[in-house]
């Protein structure tokens, strides 16, 4: 089980991770890359990176995909493929939740966000893909990064239904996440 403490101390050394490469399988085919903002967000990118290092990502759905505001995925717990999916976005992974890191950095297309509970410092696995500006998110929930590439594979990922956006049928996974330097 990871550790806060862990997480901490990698966040206080120098930045090694710079983004992630995400391959995506479904509706959806390709690759997205991320560039991770370490300085906006230190404590998110460095327990991003530590899931995604681990392969904790790999095989993880995107769960919940609402047309025109974001698709969310990095359930780790209980958002794998091929497993019982009707939990999918309830849980998080075995590292503590993240305390906020709220920045000026706004929510435009393309934005990468930590999802959370009602608790602004309940962040831990999961996070969100922008399709639009949200600026009713900006300050209530954490940058962590945006799409530098991929952005056609992120508007092809299969979309939710209803008002949750839950994925209904095979969602989209992302079959394998990389960290790059």
């Amino acid at each position: 089980m990871y550790k806060l403490a862990a997480v901490l101390a990698v966040a206080a050394s120098p930045a090694l991770a710079t983004g992630l490469e995400i391959d995506v399988a479904g509706e959806a085919n390709g690759t997205i890359v991320i560039d991770l903002f370490e300085d906006t967000a230190p404590l998110h990118v460095a327990q991003i990176t530590a899931i995604a290092e681990a392969g904790d990502y790999n095989n993880v759905v995107f769960h919940r995909v609402i047309e025109g505001f974001m698709a969310q995925t990095g359930d780790v717990q209980n958002g794998v493929a091929g497993g019982d999916l009707s939990r999918a976005g309830t849980g998080g992974s075995s590292l503590d939740d993240i305390p906020a890191e709220f920045s000026d950095t706004p929510f435009e297309r393309g934005t990468v966000g930590m999802a959370r509970a009602q608790d602004p410092n309940s962040a831990n696995s999961q996070f969100f893909i922008m399709f639009e500006p949200g600026d009713f998110l900006n300050g209530q929930y954490t940058v962590v990064g945006e799409v530098t590439s991929g952005m056609e594979v992120v508007d092809a990922i299969k979309l939710g239904a209803g008002q949750s956006g839950a994925v209904p049928g095979e969602p989209d996974v992302m079959t394998e996440v990389r960290v790059t330097e």
